[in-house]
């Protein structure tokens, strides 16, 4: 007797410790792409700022709703 499992034992063997493997690989993958997308979000934050300041000085102190552009006034300002 062989000391070796079956044929189909060591396929299916291999065929797992190969998704693990690929698993981690991909996981890998995500965490780097994590990475970058944490180390992006206060560049566009500081950016949608300097925009928003930029907006201010153009319009004043009102709500711009993101979905059509339409302007608000504060509630303050439109009963005087």
């Amino acid at each position: 007797m062989e000391n070796k499992i079956k044929d189909e034992e060591l396929v299916k063997l291999q065929g797992l410790v190969n998704h693990v493997n690929r698993l981690q690989l991909e996981l890998g993958q995500v965490e780097s792409r994590k990475y970058d997308l944490i180390a992006a979000i206060p560049g566009v934050r500081k950016e949608l700022d300097e925009f928003q300041n930029e907006l201010e000085k153009e319009y004043g102190n009102v709500s711009i709703s993101i979905s059509d552009g339409t302007i608000t006034k504060p509630q303050d300002e439109t009963n005087s």
